[in-house]
């Protein structure tokens, strides 16, 4: 719900507001907080709160390091799992220069920005997630292990599935949030589990993508388990999977509805075909993302197909015109979400653009492919340093993101590649 500044102001002194903790993304695409008493909240609208962005990795140095948090009025939620009186609010917050600039190295504002130049361009944009966690059991003093929390399998019940309650309260605190989950179950691997978000605008898909991480990281504590979204956490077993779904919409009218043949979904999977090598490295930040890929209807191969599930790129039989989409498959949920949608829209729009022509429908399963069948066909790449270099040398990701956060992407991935 879109609030004026007045409003919220209201609502703070009017609703028993005693901490607003201000949330911005590093450039990993992780939730970081700034707590503010409701009294400065007007200067955190007029002027922000200031905060050492030497200390945030990929952000400034230590002599220039001083930034602004500008709090995104729309972004006002509850957290329900916080005390009732007295409670805390946050707000997503946009990053600033003192002079009121906007920081380029802010890769929320990066997607604010490709989706205001694909609407003047006369394309809305819409992302639906589907993300994958594991739950594992803490030791006795409340660390994490590798002991999964079940055995469960693909969509389970109990008592196999142990993790139902945890969903539950997972998906009640997402709607108390605004945030609406479509469909959540036990997924394949043992202690691990999904939840799908019906479709929003990018920027909010992506802060619910943030939100969602969090909740599951609390609300998981709180049942004496650690949920762990690495790409891979079991070496044999499923890796975790952010799938992403994108519609488009031109003229009211969704642009994947085959009842409606044009030739603008062909150009959009296209563009990001073309570019997907050089964007893997933000899709796929780290080495254990490599393990993910090639396994478990993680794919490797670049291919678009029907329906099909060993592809890079699947349009989905959606039953209805509104919820036509195409999914992306390779994504992973250590990846900066703001920065990997913002290059997906980007190649994307270009496509349409440049009427890229999209190579044939690839029918065939990948992972039960012969390996004659496959030796023509391209692939992601095998590994970080490969998906590295082909970034660097990109300049359609230098158009996307800054050098200040390519820089601080390919230095980050080298000295942390191994998580």
């Amino acid at each position: 719900m879109e609030y004026t500044e007045s409003e919220i102001l209201q609502y703070i002194t009017e609703n028993d507001v005693k901490f607003i903790k201000l949330f911005f993304s590093d450039i990993f695409g992780e939730i970081k907080s700034i707590s503010i008493q409701p009294c400065e909240l007007e200067r955190a609208f007029k002027t922000g709160i200031s905060f050492d962005a030497s200390n945030v990795k990929g952000f400034l140095s230590v002599d220039k390091s001083d930034l602004f948090l500008i709090p995104d009025p729309s972004t006002l939620s509850v957290l329900p799992w916080r005390p009732q009186h007295g409670r805390v609010v946050r707000f997503y917050c946009n990053i600033v220069y003192p002079d009121g600039s906007p920081f380029e190295g802010d890769t929320r504002h990066i997607l604010q920005n490709e989706v205001e130049m694909a609407e003047k361009k006369g394309y809305e944009v819409k992302i639906g997630t589907e993300c994958e966690f594991y739950l594992f059991q803490l030791d006795e003093k409340g660390n994490p292990t590798s002991i999964p929390h079940d055995n469960g399998g693909y969509c389970d019940l109990a008592p196999l599935d142990r993790g139902e309650n945890v969903r539950r309260d997972i998906c009640i605190t997402l709607e108390q949030m605004g945030i609406q989950p479509e469909v959540s179950h036990h997924e394949a691997g043992p202690g691990q589990h999904e939840v799908d978000f019906k479709y929003d605008t990018p920027v909010r898909a992506a802060d619910n993508l943030s939100t969602f991480k969090t909740i599951v990281r609390t609300v998981s504590n709180r049942n004496g388990l650690h949920a762990d979204f690495s790409p891979k956490p079991i070496a044999e077993k499923p890796g975790n999977g952010l799938h992403i779904n994108i519609s488009v919409f031109k003229d009211g009218r969704n642009i994947f509805d085959d009842k409606i043949p044009t030739e603008e979904p062909k150009y959009f999977i296209a563009g990001i075909l073309n570019h997907i090598r050089e964007i893997t490295a933000v899709l796929n930040p780290s080495t254990n993302s490599y393990n993910r890929l090639g396994h478990f209807e993680a794919p490797r191969y670049i291919g678009w197909s029907r329906g099909n599930r060993s592809q890079l790129i699947r349009i989905p039989f959606a039953g209805e015109a509104s919820r036509s989409r195409i999914e992306l498959r390779s994504p992973d949920p250590s990846c900066n979400q703001y920065a990997a949608l913002s290059l997906l829209i980007a190649a994307g729009i270009e496509g349409i653009e440049q009427k890229a022509k999209l190579q044939p429908e690839l029918i065939l399963n990948t992972f039960q492919a012969e390996d004659s069948q496959l030796k023509n066909i391209s692939t992601l790449p095998h590994s970080l340093p490969e998906a590295l270099d082909l970034m660097k040398a990109s300049d359609f990701v230098k158009s996307v993101l800054p050098d200040i956060t390519v820089k601080a992407l390919v230095q980050a991935a080298e000295n942390n590649g191994n998580n």
